[in-house]
């Protein structure tokens, strides 16, 4: 087992990866059908008293729908893996070809993506491209419906789209929903194989490439390969502007295969690690879902995509008496209970707001990504999870869909790799303020750690008595400008400690 993975691998089972609180590791469970990612109650229960055995009972589900399970050792990394597998628990390997949390399930998808995912996870091994390829190529097979896969990034991307009477699938490159490249609309087989030579072509380039780094010529050849419609005239089905968001309902927007983010000094973008406005591409996984025979998922949230393990053990072992089947990690960084009768919905949900899970849409907390901080985190300079819950309850109404608000321990940015209109960072001085841009960035002020959440206080202050009838936060702090807003966080009275 490599111990010590380098950062920007993905830190499956097998191979956990160094962080500031120990090693991480990371499991993409099957074990609830083809593709779907569930688990049993039991199951989940079972991970998770092996989180407590083993790590430092922090467990997180991530921005792509994958398990986390923090605070390991070398020795004990390895004790967990041997108890996931006494569990008979599958975990994906391989290069990542992801599906919606609802996949197959979902009566409002436009096509079934399992069968198409898994074809092309076949075509993939076959042609030998697994080893060929990095660790963070991925691909998105996406049906549409209820919760989609928009504002999660890929190499290649396929969606299902209404085509007369049959179903057809738009095949894109290196983006999000929004950023990627749009290529063709074609048939499964075709599809399939686009999809396929695209990863080649990747791979060919060496174990650092992404499709970011095709030629036009090869994207010409890919967008050509018996295409049924020309990649000028294709249907515009994309999220609008205002339904992709930094990191609302968690997702990650981050360009991290070389996309683009707002074009605005602070992103007026409306609603990995740690919500979006109701309807369509942009629907938070949060909530009652209408499945099948009068029956629901029901979606509930992990607060800045993560909680302590001993409470996830309390809501599974709920879920297991209420009737609940199946529990399937989404992405968004929530759960999924299914099976359950109707009935035993609202007793689930309100254990869930008890234990501090996220049982609303419009909870504050997913409008903020923090990553775990101090003292979680060795790296931490800050207790981002204190302030966030300070902001989360002092300032909900500034929190609206369209700002984004990061708090990170240091300047690597882990909870959200890419800008965020606000940006709290731990260093030296304090807590840095970085407005529209990464936690790597150099604030543009300073105060004490412990008194950071009064400094957005005031400044959220300033956004009530400044904006204007109907104008959202962003566009407010746009007009005040980056030196008004950080002269505003400093400018607060520090807490005199006695």
């Amino acid at each position: 087992m490599n111990a010590f993975s380098r950062r920007g691998a993905c830190p499956a089972l097998s191979a956990p990866m160094q962080t500031g609180d120990g090693l991480l590791v990371r499991l993409n469970p099957v074990a609830g059908g083809p593709s779907s990612g569930g688990l049993s109650p039991k199951l989940l229960i079972g991970i998770a008293e092996s989180a407590l055995r083993h790590g430092n009972g922090i467990m997180e589900v991530t921005a792509r729908g994958s398990l986390q399970i923090r605070g390991l050792t070398a020795d004990s990394a390895a004790l967990l893996a041997a108890e996931v597998d006494a569990l008979g628990i599958a975990v994906r390997t391989g290069v990542p070809v992801e599906t919606g949390p609802l996949a197959g399930i979902d009566p409002q998808e436009i096509a079934d993506p399992r069968p198409m995912a898994e074809e092309i996870r076949v075509a993939v091994e076959e042609a030998g491209l697994t080893k060929r390829l990095g660790p963070k190529v991925s691909v998105i097979v996406d049906g549409g419906g209820q919760l989609t896969l928009d504002a999660v990034t890929a190499d290649v991307r396929l969606r299902a789209v209404r085509a007369d009477t049959a179903s057809r699938w738009l095949v894109s490159v290196a983006g999000d929903g929004r950023t990627a490249k749009r290529l063709t609309v074609a048939d499964e087989d075709a599809a399939r194989d686009i999809a396929v030579a695209a990863l080649r072509m990747v791979a060919e380039k060496g174990r650092d490439a992404h499709t970011r780094d095709l030629s036009g010529r090869q994207l010409e050849s890919l967008a050509s390969w018996h295409s049924t419609a020309p990649a000028a005239v294709l249907p515009d089905i994309s999220p609008s502007r205002g339904e992709i968001n930094g990191f609302d309902a968690g997702f990650s927007t981050t360009p991290e295969i070389g996309e683009t983010i707002g074009d605005s000094a602070i992103s007026p973008l409306e609603g990995e690690m740690s919500g979006r406005t109701e309807g369509g591409a942009s629907r938070k996984p949060i909530g009652l879902f209408p499945l099948a025979g009068e029956t629901f998922a029901l979606g509930i949230g992990l607060p800045y995509g993560s909680i302590p393990a001993d409470k996830i053990i309390a809501l599974a072992k709920s879920a297991l008496a209420l009737g609940t089947t199946e529990i399937r990690l989404a992405p968004g960084r929530a759960l999924l209970f299914l099976g359950q009768p109707a009935t035993a919905n609202q007793p689930l949900q309100d254990t869930a707001a008890t234990l501090g899970f996220v049982t609303s849409p419009a909870d504050p907390r997913t409008r903020i990504a923090a990553c775990p901080g101090t003292p979680a985190c060795a790296s931490g300079r800050i207790a981002t999870r204190d302030i966030a819950e300070t902001i989360a309850t002092e300032n909900a109404d500034i929190l609206d869909p369209s700002l984004t608000l990061h708090i990170s321990g240091c300047a690597k940015g882990c909870a959200h790799p890419g800008p965020a209109a606000l940006t709290l960072v731990g260093g030296e001085n304090g807590a840095g303020l970085v407005v529209n841009a990464t936690a790597k960035a150099l604030p543009a002020g300073y105060r004490p750690g412990y008194d950071a959440a009064r400094g957005i206080g005031r400044v959220a202050a300033v956004i009530r008595g400044a904006r204007y009838q109907g104008e959202t936060a962003a566009a407010c702090l746009t007009r005040l400008g980056t030196a008004g807003i950080a002269e505003t966080y400093q400018r607060a009275q520090p807490y005199q400690r006695k």
